[in-house]
């Protein structure tokens, strides 16, 4: 009987909270005051994995070297190229009088920890409300998109990643201009969904946002698709994997919302012409 009295009040009190969220406030108080003893305790830790890294990559940097100064080489024609185009598309929107993108703002993050609900793909990150930071911007590291962040405390931030079943991104194929939504599947994967099954899509086309959700700037490398099934339904069955490595990621980038122009009042007045 103690024990199912015992039960009944940890539902009780879940079911609760799910429903009116009263212990928020008791939630961001204790992430507050847990925190130094999550770094105490993770810091022994950090000393010996940095130990290991140290000398188990020591002779992969050296001969990592040479690749480097190889690819530097590759990479110094690709930069001069990349300064022609950027040159070119600023005298074409002048041309053209299109005004430049809005800048927005980003703030680099580390990941703390792994979030310990097991039945979801979720990152805890040291950069909160403090920060600036707000629930809903996009999360990127420098391969492509990796979350989005759910969840704001005070000085921590919970960040949702792509591959979490619960989290979808618009999103366009790169190579068409098709639209769609990129759902994630856990375990790494993603699935491309309604899309019909003569679209035109490829295995290796690339995945970018949209923009159309106002949610997340357009352009944003997601995700590559890896497989394209036509012979089930009307609409294909596409499997893709995210861009970022979003089973390692150490440090990332959160990027602010942009700013959209206001939308016109539906009750201003038309402009009066004459008969």
């Amino acid at each position: 009987m103690r024990l199912f009295v015992l039960v009944s009040i940890c539902l009780a009190m879940l079911i609760a909270d799910l429903h009116y969220r009263y212990l928020e406030v008791v939630r961001q108080t204790i992430s507050v005051v847990i925190y130094p003893m999550e770094i105490a305790a993770a810091t022994p830790a950090e000393l010996v994995r940095n130990a290991t890294q140290y000398f188990a990559t020591l002779i992969k940097v050296q001969r990592d070297n040479g690749e480097l100064r190889q690819k530097a080489l590759v990479d110094a024609e690709r930069l001069l190229r990349q300064e022609e185009l950027e040159r070119e598309n600023l005298r074409l929107r002048a041309l053209m009088k299109m005004s430049e993108r809005i800048a927005v703002t980003s703030i680099a993050a580390d990941v703390l920890y792994e979030a310990r609900d097991v039945f979801s793909r979720k990152v805890i990150l040291d950069r909160g409300a403090q920060h600036d930071v707000e629930a809903g911007e996009a999360v990127v590291d420098e391969l492509g998109m990796v979350g989005q962040v759910t969840r704001v405390y005070p000085i921590q931030s919970e960040v949702t990643l792509v591959t979490d079943k619960g989290q979808a991104v618009p999103v366009r194929i790169e190579r068409t201009g098709q639209r769609g939504v990129l759902y994630g599947g856990g375990e790494g994967r993603l699935s491309l969904r309604y899309l019909l099954a003569n679209a035109d899509v490829e295995v290796g086309d690339r995945l970018v946002t949209s923009g159309l959700d106002g949610v997340f700037l357009p352009g944003i490398p997601v995700a590559r698709v890896t497989d394209v099934n036509r012979d089930l339904q009307a609409f294909a069955q596409i499997g893709c994997v995210p861009l970022a490595d979003v089973g390692r990621i150490a440090q990332v980038l959160i990027l602010g919302r942009q700013k959209l122009p206001p939308v016109p009042r539906p009750d201003a007045a038309a402009p009066a012409t004459k008969e």
